[in-house]
């Protein structure tokens, strides 16, 4: 197979819930253990930091990643789903998996006649695993897909697990409470391996508490070991003027990552990644250096490929243009200041997927924006019609475009200078505008 035919044969042929939603959904891990017995078992040989949550876990992912790298570490990291190209999903210090080794490995499989009906995850996670064993790099990254301990990423057994927070987001799949997301979300958790959780949340910390007990490992919640707090004595007057101290301690920590200048959120993710970090630090596997772990996050993109986070799309001549993936209540609780912090006029390229609650989603929206509504290029996306007219139930007046292009060429071209035009909704919607 040439490689667009094997990209044909992965997206095409096999379930993937970036299309099709539930219809692709596995709920054991049986499958996968088939596909990395038949491999040898690589996951067996890979350190890895296995990272689960419901918002900014693939931004800690990398953000673990850079600092490793920054100091001369060899790391691998799987995440998703993947916006422009599908071995963003499948990378080594920020470049992609060959184009050949997912024609051999697709070919392997198609030949080896195992009595398997794997998705398209389960597919790329075998993969990614077969690749990384052969690479041999010195940590493993790995983002969980959906919810963590049926997870086909949950085969591992890491030297680390990290939990970023707990929103509700896939109900359908993870429960319709925290308590029970977070009992999901914890399913990463193994015997003896320490754990990082981002954030504590009263209604998930009795869980995580329980389940690390019952598994004999020590538990460290980020948020009280240090935090974010202005610049004494004057008042901020932007997100770079806050600085890192340690909790007890008088004087801030001498980090502060201008250039990540973003939202409450970033800063969360920062503290968790931080965290994280001293863990592998304690065990000797990692040495805590503030300066260097500074310059890694303001090298994040250029490390380990950052892209559909808080992004810059374009500024100078036209109106400033930016994006971010946030695709639930709680994400766009967060992107929606960092939004409004800029003081200026709205344009709004709006695009989400068919199987959301849309109306928790839309309430956040300010309704004085202008908007474009869009849908993204998979079958999950939701008519642009449909969603303009959800839209209108909450105060949210625009037209509907036939495609994330012509929406974001519309926005661009109708916002003065002065403006700005945001892109957002879904991951899917973003990757178009990448």
């Amino acid at each position: 197979m040439t490689y667009p035919e094997t990209l044909d044969y992965l997206f095409t042929q096999l379930p993937m819930f970036q299309r099709q939603g539930a219809a692709a959904m596995k709920k054991d891990l049986t499958n996968i253990r088939i596909l990395l017995d038949w491999l040898g078992n690589p996951h067996e040989r890979l350190p890895c930091v296995h990272v689960a949550g419901t918002n900014g876990k693939g931004t800690v992912c990398h953000l673990i990643a850079a600092a490793l790298q920054q100091q001369g570490y060899r790391v691998a990291m799987y995440t998703s789903p993947h916006y422009k190209d599908f071995r963003e999903r499948i990378k080594i210090n920020g470049t992609f998996i060959p184009e050949q080794d997912v024609i051999d490995f697709t070919a392997r499989l198609r030949d080896a006649g195992l009595s398997v009906d794997a998705s398209f995850f389960e597919i790329t996670v075998a993969m990614a695993f077969d690749y990384f064993a052969r690479e041999a790099p010195d940590f493993c990254v790995v983002e969980v897909g959906l919810g963590g301990r049926l997870d086909s990423t949950n085969i591992i057994t890491p030297i680390l697990s990290v939990i970023t927070n707990i929103g509700l987001d896939h109900t359908q799949f993870l429960g319709e409470t925290l308590p029970e997301i977070a009992g999901e979300k914890a399913g990463i958790i193994k015997a003896g391996v320490p754990v990082v959780v981002g954030k504590r949340q009263p209604e998930t910390t009795l869980v995580y508490t329980r389940k690390a007990s019952d598994n004999s490992t020590t538990l460290n919640f980020a948020e009280d070991s240090y935090e974010w707090r202005p610049t004494p004595p004057a008042k901020p007057s932007t997100d770079s003027d806050y600085h890192l101290y340690a909790h007890g301690e008088p004087q801030p920590i001498p980090f502060s990552p201008g250039s990540l200048k973003q939202s409450p959120t970033q800063r969360e993710n920062m503290i968790t990644a931080l965290v994280s970090l001293a863990e592998l630090a304690e065990r000797g596997l990692y040495k805590m250096d503030f300066r260097e772990l500074e310059t890694a996050w303001l090298r994040l993109g250029e490390l380990t490929y950052y892209i559909g986070r808080f992004q810059t799309l374009s500024k100078g001549d036209g109106p400033l243009c930016l994006a971010d993936s946030a695709h639930n209540e709680d994400g766009l609780r967060q992107t929606i200041p960092w939004l409004l912090s800029y003081n200026r006029p709205l344009h709004v390229v709006l695009g989400m997927v068919s199987d959301k609650d849309h109306g928790k989603v839309l309430t956040l929206l300010p309704p004085a924006a202008r908007y474009y509504f869009v849908k993204a290029d998979i079958p999950r996306g939701l008519p642009a019609t449909e969603l303009q007219e959800k839209g209108k139930e909450f105060g949210l007046v625009g037209q509907a475009y036939p495609s994330v292009a012509a929406g974001y060429a519309a926005a661009r071209a109708e916002a003065t200078d002065e403006e700005l035009v945001f892109v957002g909704g879904s991951i899917f919607t973003v990757a178009e505008v990448l």
